[in-house]
């Protein structure tokens, strides 16, 4: 059974403002966070009064520009978060040198980083010379620096890293810095698996 939550003021019956959802083409340059001290630009410098209330739904670094959501519904946020869900994440990844077929085999099958072993779930070389790569990663969950990590493990610098897609959203023809509201059908198709257990009867 959904939970129902009754809002009240002074004792008067108030309805819950509807969840706001909201998908972000986070330029490059800009930090994932609210302030900066270092006097960075944020993604809330970006957003302006659009951000009022929103939270973001996981990170990018400084370096990564593409897809982020923002919303004020923290359990979706907290689902989407979660690697136990498996969440695809998808990126557009430009890297030195050639990528050889060995080494995206070994992308694929595991790779050791530190303390952790990586993978990615899926791997597409789209372009490759020798000067640098442009691949296709997809990944399943979501662990700081991941894309970044994979391709140090073997031998290869990222020079440029975007999300084009998460779930089952695309960033499609967003300009950087642009950013649009999502409906309630649209995150319920993007995310069927979090929509059957949690979002009937809370939005």
């Amino acid at each position: 059974m959904p939970e129902r939550v009754c809002i009240a003021l002074d004792g008067e019956a108030r309805a819950r403002a509807a969840w706001r959802t909201i998908l972000l083409n986070k330029p490059r340059g800009v930090v994932t966070t609210r302030r900066d001290p270092d006097g960075r630009p944020t993604i809330y410098d970006v957003l302006g009064e659009a951000g009022r209330g929103l939270v973001a739904v996981g990170r990018l670094d400084l370096a990564t520009s593409g897809l982020l959501l923002l919303t004020t519904d923290t359990r979706l946020a907290d689902w989407i978060a979660d690697p136990a869900h498996a969440v695809p994440r998808v990126y557009a990844v430009t890297v030195r040198g050639a990528v050889t077929d060995e080494e995206l085999a070994r992308l694929s099958a595991g790779v050791s980083s530190g303390h952790e072993r990586l993978a990615a779930h899926d791997v597409t070389l789209r372009k490759r010379s020798a000067r640098e790569s442009h691949l296709t990663v997809e990944l399943r969950e979501g662990r700081n620096r991941e894309v970044r990590r994979l391709f140090e493990a073997i031998g290869h610098e990222v020079t440029r890293l975007k999300r084009v897609a998460l779930g089952g959203l695309d960033l499609g023809d967003l300009a950087p810095g642009a950013w649009r509201a999502l409906s309630p059908r649209e995150i319920e198709t993007a995310f069927p698996a979090y929509n059957r257990r949690s979002l009937r009867g809370t939005a």
